[in-house]
């Protein structure tokens, strides 16, 4: 942790819904490490056909995700005149699929959620010739 990081005070913090691999995190923390992978299959019909659940049968969740190396040359300065960061209220309906809440100081974040968006629907029945 950076020794100059600041003290975060939260008065009131209200979460209706938390789900699906989110967090919620009070405090520093060095890593945060979110992942999460979704098959979300509509169908017309509620028939389980038993094969269905293979990440590996979808190339989205095995695609490399890429990330830009950052080449630049930053010079900052910091002048924090208090040594805290106050809210007064945080007012949250839901987080979900590896979504994060985080009060305090982080050193490095990585996020990553993959969903498979499937849908399944009936084939129309053709008119037959009377």
């Amino acid at each position: 942790m950076n020794l100059l990081s600041r003290t975060s005070i939260v008065d009131y913090l209200h979460i209706k819904t938390v789900s699906f691999s989110s967090t919620i995190q009070l405090g520093d923390s060095s890593i945060i490490n979110g992942f999460s992978r979704v098959l979300a299959v509509q169908r017309e019909s509620d028939t389980f056909l038993g094969t269905e659940g293979v990440f590996e049968e979808y190339a989205i969740f095995k695609e490399p995700i890429p990330l830009q190396p950052i080449n630049e040359n930053m010079i900052s300065f910091k002048n924090n005149l208090t040594p805290c960061i106050k809210v007064g209220k945080i007012d949250v309906i839901a987080v979900s699929t590896t979504g994060l809440i985080h009060v305090g100081s982080s050193c490095n974040v990585y996020m990553e959620t993959r969903v498979k968006h499937i849908r399944q629907l009936k084939r129309p029945i053709e008119d037959s010739e009377e």
